[in-house]
């Protein structure tokens, strides 16, 4: 049975668009409290204008996830407002055009690996003492089709980083289940978020229609908000069903 979570507090970083956004005003119907984290406070603003109108309340504390040190101050301002996080939404991800083994730089190798798996990694870690403390606690992970599935369309980069976050969920279930923490790492095929923009080989209008939406991966987000303590989803594998990897003559 799903349970009501009116009340919890929810820190969801990459806040400012895409699927981040979503889930915060999802989450705001259902009367969690918000604290918003993202690179640019424009965009975090936007989503908390959202989230208010939603009738929800919200803290912007924005970050760089790549930085260990952003990433504690963030928390410490979370902490600081709420004194609890129940819900942590790790949705903060990034790629680069030029992606293959080919082109890719050592700037763009950091940049991926440090929003796609180190920022999990620091976020994570921070929420965990409070967490114990309350023994209880929900981590979700956003990772990809790709943390599942390799495939040159995403790059090596992405690739690694997201099939590492898929690893990093795991050992938070092996490691803190006993304090009642339970990590889901959620890996969606293509979701029609402003990543797209960054293909190699742009993604027509028509195409981004008939994809996964922000929306539908906020819905997902908030069925295993709202699942019991006592329930651990592990993993959810979600995609489109017109899957343009499985379908012939499609470019991608």
């Amino acid at each position: 049975m799903l349970r009501e979570i009116e009340g919890q507090v929810a820190w969801v970083t990459g806040a400012g668009s895409g699927i981040g956004e979503a889930a915060a005003v999802a989450l705001a119907k259902a009367g969690v409290r918000l604290a918003l984290t993202g690179r640019g406070r424009e965009a975090l603003e936007r989503t908390a204008d959202r989230v208010r109108a939603a009738g929800g309340e919200a803290l912007v504390a924005p970050a760089d996830m790549r930085r260990a040190d952003d990433v504690e101050r963030a928390w410490a301002a979370v902490h600081a407002a709420y004194r609890r996080c129940d819900i942590l939404v790790n949705s903060a991800g990034l790629n680069v055009p030029k992606r293959s083994w080919s082109e890719i730089t050592p700037a763009d190798i950091d940049a991926v690996v440090g929003v796609d798996l180190n920022g999990p990694f620091y976020a994570s870690r921070a929420v965990l003492p409070t967490m114990r403390a309350q023994g209880d606690g929900l981590i979700i992970q956003v990772s990809s089709w790709a943390g599942r599935y390799v495939s040159k369309l995403t790059g090596p980069a992405y690739s690694a980083a997201k099939h590492g976050l898929v690893a990093l969920s795991e050992s938070l279930n092996q490691e803190e289940c006993g304090h009642g923490i339970r990590s889901c790492c959620i890996c969606p095929g293509e979701v029609a978020t402003p990543i797209l923009d960054k293909r190699p080989v742009p993604v027509t209008a028509e195409d981004k229609g008939r994809m996964l939406q922000s929306e539908d991966l906020a819905d997902t987000i908030l069925f295993v908000a709202r699942l019991p303590p006592s329930v651990c989803v592990n993993e959810i594998l979600i995609s489109p069903t017109w899957n343009r990897g499985y379908l012939e003559g499609v470019k991608l």
